[in-house]
């Protein structure tokens, strides 16, 4: 299995233009919570089933980073309540301008995104914003 390292090596790999790391560091956390939001829309239980399958990979690849993951979906139910009755909607809307806004960014890079390689990826994406956050201050993941 790869470490936290070469995922992120691979997946840096399709990210190195500044415009297109801004937008992924702007959508993906977007396309995070549209999908918790859709999810939780439907049902909570779904998104609880897939905060644990996603908890169980990022385990496998950093306690810190899984920590915090942790946090930021307790931040997305939480605002995913607030919006209530419109949630559907608002995450429907949110989820197909991130993604335009994601295949904007990798034209503009000139690569595809790193999910047609490996579905994976789509997990390592949240990891990758965060761990710009750790390096910013100095703490290892």
């Amino acid at each position: 299995m790869k470490t936290i390292n070469e995922w992120f090596k691979a997946y840096g790999e399709s990210h190195q233009n500044p415009t297109n790391k801004l937008i992924h560091w702007i959508c993906v956390p977007a396309i995070m919570f549209s999908i918790i939001g859709m999810l939780w829309a439907v049902s909570p239980w779904l998104v609880y089933a897939v905060m644990v399958i996603t908890m169980i990979f990022y385990l496998s690849l950093s306690l810190p980073l899984s920590a915090i993951m942790l946090v930021v979906y307790a931040l997305m139910i939480a605002i995913a309540e607030v919006i209530g009755s419109s949630l559907l909607m608002i995450s429907a809307g949110i989820f197909v301008v991130a993604w335009i806004f994601q295949f904007i960014g990798h034209s503009i890079e000139g690569k595809k995104p790193s999910f047609f390689d490996d579905v994976k990826f789509l997990l390592v994406g949240p990891l990758w914003c965060l761990s710009f956050l750790f390096d910013r201050l100095n703490l290892k993941y």
